[in-house]
């Protein structure tokens, strides 16, 4: 199983189907992801659950102003059989700039513009817009 695809895969689910709250099992490489998601207006609130085994990460997912979500879709990038690299040069716009592509670099994750501005490179994770 991949992680990252359960994760983002769980969050479209979800906002296909109307629900605002998303729990998983939580990892700190989840918990990373979330947290930049709400920096970017698609997560409101994330928390963590439970102790020890049996942690979880409760993911409240952002409405726009007419009440639908702002996730629309996702698309995983790099997977465990074909992991995708790119340089700064190879980061571009998702969706004529209206997506995000989500990096992970050497400083942590990243979106593509802030990988950008650090002038650093790495691991295509996925595209959200």
């Amino acid at each position: 199983m991949d992680p990252i695809s359960d994760m983002i895969i769980r969050l479209k689910n979800a906002a296909l189907a109307g629900r605002e709250v998303v729990s998983m099992p939580q990892s700190s490489l989840k918990a990373a992801i979330a947290e930049k998601l709400k920096g970017r207006g698609f997560v409101t609130e994330v928390t963590p659950r439970g102790k020890k085994a049996a942690k979880t990460l409760e993911i409240i997912l952002a409405r726009t102003s007419d009440g639908s979500f702002r996730l629309t879709d996702v698309k995983r990038l790099s997977k465990p059989g074909k992991r995708l690299y790119v340089g700064v040069q190879g980061i571009e716009t998702v969706r004529g700039g209206t997506g995000f592509v989500v990096l992970s670099t050497p400083r942590g994750i990243m979106f593509g513009d802030e990988a950008k501005r650090e002038k650093v490179g790495g691991e295509l994770l996925f595209e959200i817009w």
